[in-house]
């Protein structure tokens, strides 16, 4: 691979908001919401950096569908893509010290290792037999592993993860005895920061199951372990599905949120209470929030509203109609926010090349339930000062406009080389975004 020009950033946790603002009504006033309730919620086309059209390469034996026909995505101006490598159903991906890119199969139980050729990955099974293995992190030569029942650290050596040791095990699943297979977001992520604590997710079972946060462990969470080990404790509460999770460049943890679905029309008249198609699609917007020790993010109670930054939480008129359930108005802002139902899933920093800079990346999957869809895409928000800035869209195409797709993003990592790493859950594939002479 070309020489090393991406970054890795790891530091202590701190809490900053972004500069934008908005003003949240008092929850003990009706249950009329801001202005911005009746208006879409942060639906505005993500800013772009001068993207064009470019058709992916894809070399020989890569053209399985829907690879199998030329593909074009919107990229940078002098930007390139290509397929990489194929892995059916990659999730989440992270890079190892000996430079090989790993990658969750949580369909197949397996995370698959993908060693850096000429032009393409090699690819080989790594750890096989697991339950649901998704997020990836690694810690020097520590290779964190979240399966959907457990976090588990391997030595990573010689090319290998071995030596695994459980860091917190017990975690709810579709096969917990009390759920009985009724678990909607099983999946979990992990990041660690620099001093060692464990982060990682555990989602709720449902759109708006309220029980989730009194059990035992409480999940709409994320969880830490202590750098010294012991019992993991909920960080954050309130957070349906942070399926992004990602350390920034001042260490601070930072979560990428699935929000609910089918929210019920807040503001009082005719149309109070129901569930509005037109006002579905566009609420509540999806939170990208900086973490600190307790912070709480509502769900099911309150729902972000407005953005794209700076996001006050409004009571939701189904769980939370009179406000007894939780001051909405008393929780500080969402830093910023995707569109309805984007579905961000993986999420990374690092420093991309002008006119970008140092950002997250996040894989945007794209809405099952919004009309029209909203697209797929890799967005990056920019970083400064500990505050992120507005979505931009540094991939796109992947949805005609009769809302049919050849391809979903799940994460986008920046390699040693320069380039971005992005895999994709529905084309079965990993590719290259290259930078111009990368």
């Amino acid at each position: 691979m070309p020489g090393l020009a991406g970054k890795s950033f790891v530091a202590a946790v701190a809490l900053t908001v972004t500069a934008c603002s908005s003003t949240a009504t008092s929850p003990e006033s009706s249950p009329a919401t801001p202005p911005s309730a009746t208006a879409p919620a942060a639906t505005t086309p993500s800013a772009s950096a001068q993207l064009t059209a470019v058709t992916v390469t894809v070399p020989d034996g890569m053209g399985a569908a829907p690879l199998d026909v030329p593909r074009q995505a919107m990229v940078p101006a002098g930007w390139s893509m290509s397929v990489w490598a194929r892995v059916p159903r990659a999730r989440l991906a992270a890079w190892a010290p000996d430079g090989a890119l790993l990658v969750s199969v949580p369909n197949g139980g397996q995370v698959v290792k993908l060693t850096p050729t000429a032009d393409t990955g090699r690819s080989e099974v790594l750890l096989e037999g697991l339950e649901q293995p998704h997020g990836l992190a690694f810690a020097g030569d520590t290779l964190y592993v979240a399966q959907s029942n457990q976090v588990d650290a391997y030595a990573y050596r010689d090319g290998r993860a071995v030596e695994p040791r459980v860091i917190a095990a017990g975690l709810p699943d579709a096969k917990s005895p009390d759920l009985g297979g009724a678990y909607a977001h099983a999946l979990k992520s992990v990041a660690v920061t620099p001093d060692g604590a464990v982060y990682f997710s555990i989602g709720s079972t449902g759109n708006i199951t309220a029980a989730d946060r009194e059990a035992t462990p409480a999940r709409a969470t994320i969880m830490r372990v202590p750098p010294s080990g012991g019992p993991a404790a909920p960080f954050a509460t309130g957070v349906r599905n942070g399926t992004g999770l990602a350390v920034a460049p001042d260490g601070a943890v930072w979560t990428a949120v699935n929000n609910r679905d089918n929210v019920q029309y807040p503001v009082p008249g005719p149309d109070f209470g129901q569930v509005l198609r037109d006002y579905v699609t566009e609420h509540p917007p999806e939170s990208v929030a900086r973490l600190t020790p307790g912070r709480e993010l509502g769900w099911p109670f309150c729902n972000p509203d407005g953005g794209p930054a700076d996001l006050p939480l409004i009571r939701d008129v189904q769980t939370n109609a009179d406000g007894s359930q939780m001051d909405c108005a008393a929780l500080p802002p969402i830093e910023q926010s995707l569109g309805a139902h984007s579905a961000p899933l993986g999420m990374a920093f690092g420093e991309l090349p002008e006119p970008f800079g140092t950002g997250a990346l996040i894989g945007v999957h794209g809405s099952w339930n919004a009309s029209p869809p909203r697209a797929p895409e890799v967005s990056f928000f920019g970083w400064r000062d500990g505050v992120l800035g507005d979505q931009q869209t540094l991939v796109g195409g992947f949805q005609a406009d009769d809302g049919s797709r050849w391809g979903r993003p799940v994460s986008a990592v920046l390699g040693p080389d320069g380039a971005v790493y992005i895999t994709d859950d529905y084309a079965g594939a990993v590719y290259r975004l290259a930078p111009p002479g990368r």
